[in-house]
């Protein structure tokens, strides 16, 4: 275990440590990963190399629509999967897990043609707007697992007290799956925070990208000048980084039965 999570840690290290090295250098006589010595003027520096904060603001504004959008979508849908009875139930199962089958860049054509009928296209909600359809199936899914643990007799005494389903969702069955709700919004952060593909094909001007996509344009730049891309690198991991770390306990709480 100690060595898959060093396996994973070490690009973040070798992120961070480049970010320290000194640039428009030549090319090391081999692996120099420490710096010496440490510049973090870098950091500093990537301001000049793109709107760093702008971009993190369009950023900010796209993951907070796009995570309660999606958390509130999956949800209803978890839900509405696992009270679902017989042939309709094994049904939208059928069709959540066939839905994660299909390759994202299947998708990318249809949205770019739809949302651009519609008017939708080049705006810093564009990317949100893939919310609506609860972003992937697997989101769904995972809350449904969560569901599926609350006994289904407290479900229908609700229904029988005359509760609507809005209510039933509101006040029996979202309350007892928050861990899971939480996993579903620190997952959904983490994508939309770090997507570029997306809005790659749908947000053609440059002033409402967000910051994953600044990031990838960053990457042109030449060689020497790589630990400020690395600098930046760090500044745009930092908070994805963060939202998993707060929320790792309830992430492993709604997938281990405790």
């Amino acid at each position: 275990m100690a060595a898959l999570c060093l396996l994973f840690l070490a690009p973040l290290a070798v992120m961070g440590l480049g970010s320290l090295q000194r640039p428009l250098q030549p090319p090391p006589d081999g692996l120099d990963l420490w710096p010496d010595p440490a510049t973090w003027s870098n950091y500093g520096s990537v301001a000049d190399f793109m709107p760093l904060l702008r971009l993190m603001l369009n950023s900010l504004l796209l993951v907070a629509v796009a995570v309660p959008v999606t958390v509130l979508v999956t949800s209803m849908a978890g839900l509405a999967l696992v009270t679902s009875r017989g042939r309709t139930r094994a049904l939208l199962a059928g069709v959540s897990v066939l839905m994660m089958l299909v390759p994202a860049s299947a998708l990318w054509v249809p949205r770019v043609v739809v949302l651009r009928t519609l008017g939708l296209t080049d705006t810093p909600l564009t990317v949100a707007l893939l919310a609506l359809a609860g972003t992937t199936p697997f989101y769904v899914l995972l809350l449904a697992l969560a569901y599926s643990r609350i006994p289904i007799s407290v479900l229908e005494a609700a229904t029988l007290e005359g509760m609507s389903p809005y209510a039933v969702w509101r006040r029996i069955a979202f309350p007892l799956v928050r861990p899971a709700a939480v996993a579903v919004a620190a997952l959904s952060f983490v994508y939309y925070w770090s997507t570029f593909m997306d809005p790659l094909t749908l947000v053609a001007s440059p002033r409402h990208w967000p910051v994953a996509l600044g990031l990838r344009n960053l990457s042109e730049m030449e060689a020497a000048l790589y630990p400020i891309y690395l600098a930046a690198a760090v500044i745009v991991t930092a908070p994805a980084l963060l939202a998993f770390l707060v929320s790792q306990r309830a992430f492993f709480a709604s997938v281990v039965k405790r």
